[in-house]
This record gives structure tokens, C-alpha cells and sequence, in this order.
């Protein structure tokens, strides 16, 4: 993890928490201390369908949309690794929280990819401004001069209620002599689009996942992103936003954000559930959870597997930033894996977590039970389309086998 201290102009120091020097070390240790906060605002969260505004406020002034952000416009450009650690360690304390803080900060990065007259109309007076998204590709485009005319409605834009843009997915139509659509992200501001409350949910409730309907809004072309660009790591800001950061496949950097909440998730239901056990004593045997054999392999699981999915996550990246460092091109083959231990990650934390309530007794059925709101956040978590491990498996074990590979976003 690079660990390069960060020297950020006074002209974006908005905030001066982050205007200051500032290492990966420092961010981290910020999301650390909120973790109690973020844990005693998860019933807020969850109550309002909407991550409290105290804790982006929080989330701004410690730094942390501004680690995948520019340079240009007062960010960190810090490895990917930097943004991961601080989303497991915030989904300690709240799930929908590092959720939120997830898929709105990596925007950031994506921003950086689209032409610079778009990120100067988000960021040119404002380096704090946030953007949510829903990539689902729903949009009507109807290509007009100089752009496209955009309508439609789209589900699932988490924290879009804190958010001033937005990216939503909208397919093309061919051209004569085509045979298939061209999907791109369209950027649309607030004045353009209606945020429609409807997030009733049985977890990741606090993440106001809620509705985005757009009625004949005018896109500009520079506000689009080609899907292709970002498969091929070419994009119009790489001509202005040069750091290596930048030369990673969108998708390897977009499912992390959508599956990374799920293992920090799991290590604060692991921590709760050590505490309770220290406590806890079955009225109908008597018995310890401590000196139960079925909790300790529970935990002892669950922890291993924190630990396996926290390094596999590290070492993809390291090994990703590596090649970009280099000049190199990501293997599809590799790319392939990475994208199933992306989606493999919900899967497998949801296992660890339904265990360690079974070893909760009767209290684990309270929704009072914060390890309880951690299994409905990771069963939901499940449901997100890039955490539904069946393609991504089969996808991956035919390319093992000798198969091509049929995912074109890795």
C-alpha cells in the first residue's frame, strides 16, 4: 500500500481536515475512530432509509471521497488498496454506510476517466461535489446534435439523496451496417433528474438505494463514457489525468466497491459476536458459547476468512497497479479471476455470518441484535448483480478449461 504523504492545494481546502498533509496510514486510522459512531447511527440510518448527513459530513472532512479523486481538483490519486481498507474498516461499524461511501467515492475515479469539460462542470468550483449512479442499462437514447436526448427510470442509486450528479446506463441504438447497441454512462446533474424515495428493503437499508427518473434531459457527448474505453483502459481524461491510478479496467475497480463492504461487514459481526460469547450462557445447558466446540469453529472460520478475502483484494490490486505502473496490459485470463473473487466475496461472507447466528441463540432472532442487521445487510448484498457468483464461476471455470471467455466487464 503506498503510503506517499499528499500535499493538497488551499484552493480545494474546503475542508481543512483534508487540506493538510495526509498519508494512507492517516485515512485509515480516521475510519478506524468512527467505527463506534457509525455503529450507534445504524438504526438512524436504517430508520431513515438514508445515511445520516452527519456521517458524509464525517466522511468529507477525514478525506475520504478524495482518495481516488485527481489531483487536479484538490484529490489524494492514492492505490485502490487505500480506498478498500477505509470501506472494510467503516462497514465495522455500519454496513450501509461504507455501502454508500463505496459506490459515491469510486465515482470519483470513473469522473476522472469521462472528457475534462465534464469533470470541470462537476468539480471546477467545488472538489467536494458527489455523484451517485445506477448503470442498469434502461435509459431511452435518442441521439440529437451534440448529444443525446435521455429519459427513463432506474432503480438501486444508492446514497443518491446526498448527491448533486449522477451516472446512469443507456444503450445506443446501431448505426446502419451495426449489428448491436453501444453501451456508455451517461453524467446528467441534479437539475436534470428526480430522486424517488421507494428503498423498503430488508437490508442495506440505510443506503437509500432509492429510484432515479429522468424525463427528456439533453446530454451532452463529453458527459458519456464509452463502456469499451474503460474495457480497453483508454478514455478521454486519461489525455489529462496521466497517474497509473487511471489505467485500470472500470469494472475491476466498480465490483470491489459493491462486494469490499461485505468483509469488513463480516469482521465487525465476527467482533460482535466474541463479545457476546464472552457473556453468553445457554439457560437450557448451562453452557459457555466460549467453550461451545461449534461457536469456536464458527468464529475461527469466520475470522480465517476475513483475513483470506482482505488479502486476495490486496494482492489483486498490488498486482494490477503493478502492471499499470508498467505499461503492461492485464491478462483477460486474470481479469476473469479477479471479477469471480470479486463476486464470490457477499457469498461467502453471508455463509460465515448465518453460522455465527446460529451460535447467537435465541436472542440472534432480535432485530435489536446488531449481528442480525449484519445478516440481512449481506443477504442483500448478495442480490447486487455483480455479487451473483453463478455466471462469474461459470464464466471463470470455462476459461480454466479452455473456453472464451463471454464477460466483457472485467
Amino acid at each position: 500500500m503506498s503510503q506517499t504523504m499528499v500535499e493538497i492545494s488551499p484552493s480545494h481546502a474546503i475542508y481543512p481536515e483534508a487540506s493538510a498533509a495526509v498519508t494512507a496510514a492517516d485515512l485509515i486510522a480516521r475510519a478506524r475512530q468512527l467505527v463506534p459512531l457509525l455503529a450507534q447511527r445504524a438504526a438512524q440510518a436504517e430508520q431513515a432509509q438514508k445515511v445520516p448527513d452527519e456521517t458524509i459530513a464525517d466522511f468529507q472532512r477525514a478525506g475520504f471521497f478524495r482518495v481516488l479523486q485527481p489531483k487536479r481538483f484538490g484529490g489524494y490519486e492514492m492505490d485502490p488498496e487505500v480506498f478498500y481498507q477505509i470501506q472494510m474498516t467503516i462497514a465495522e461499524g455500519c454496513m450501509s454506510s461504507a455501502w454508500v461511501y463505496g459506490v459515491v467515492a469510486v465515482h470519483n475515479w470513473q469522473l476522472a476517466l469521462f472528457d475534462e469539460r465534464a469533470q470541470q462542470e462537476v468539480w471546477g468550483e467545488n472538489g467536494t461535489v458527489l455523484t451517485s449512479s445506477t448503470y442498469m442499462p434502461v435509459g431511452k437514447v435518442v441521439p440529437v446534435e451534440g448529444g443525446f436526448q435521455f429519459s427513463g427510470r432506474w432503480g438501486f442509486s444508492s446514497g443518491s439523496e446526498h448527491c448533486d450528479w449522477v451516472l446512469l446506463g443507456g444503450l445506443i441504438p446501431p448505426k446502419a451496417g451495426e449489428t448491436a447497441p453501444e453501451y456508455r454512462t451517461f453524467l446528467v446533474p441534479r437539475r436534470d433528474y428526480q430522486v424517488v424515495r421507494n428503498w423498503d428493503v430488508l437490508g442495506l437499508k440505510g443506503t437509500g438505494s432509492h429510484d432515479i427518473v429522468v424525463e427528456g434531459a439533453f446530454v451532452p457527448d463529453y458527459r458519456t463514457h464509452k463502456s469499451i474505453d474503460g474495457f480497453m483502459c483508454n478514455s478521454p481524461g486519461n489525455a489529462v489525468n496521466t497517474a497509473p491510478l487511471y489505467r485500470l479496467p472500470f469494472a475491476q475497480i466498480f465490483v470491489r466497491a459493491v462486494s469490499t463492504a461485505s468483509i469488513g461487514a463480516l469482521q465487525g459481526a465476527v467482533n460482535l459476536f466474541r463479545e457476546q460469547a464472552a457473556k453468553r450462557v445457554s439457560v437450557n445447558t448451562g453452557q459457555k458459547t466460549t467453550e461451545d466446540a461449534g461457536a469456536q469453529i464458527a468464529c475461527a472460520e469466520a475470522q480465517a476468512a476475513v483475513d483470506e478475502m482482505r488479502l486476495v483484494l490486496l494482492r489483486n490490486f498490488s498486482s494490477m497497479m503493478q502492471a499499470a505502473r508498467d505499461g503492461q496490459a492485464i491478462p483477460v485470463e486474470t481479469r476473469v479471476e479477479y471479477r469471480f473473487q470479486s463476486a464470490a466475496v457477499a457469498e461467502r461472507c453471508a455463509t460465515h455470518v448465518n453460522r455465527l447466528l446460529r451460535y447467537c441463540g435465541g436472542r440472534g432472532i432480535y432485530l435489536s441484535n446488531p449481528i442480525t442487521r449484519t445478516f440481512l445487510d449481506l443477504h442483500a448484498a448478495r442480490a447486487h448483480v455483480a455479487n451473483n457468483i453463478d455466471p462469474f464461476g461459470r464464466n471463470y471455470g470455462g476459461v480454466l478449461m479452455g473456453q472464451k471467455n463471454t464477460d466483457f466487464f472485467i
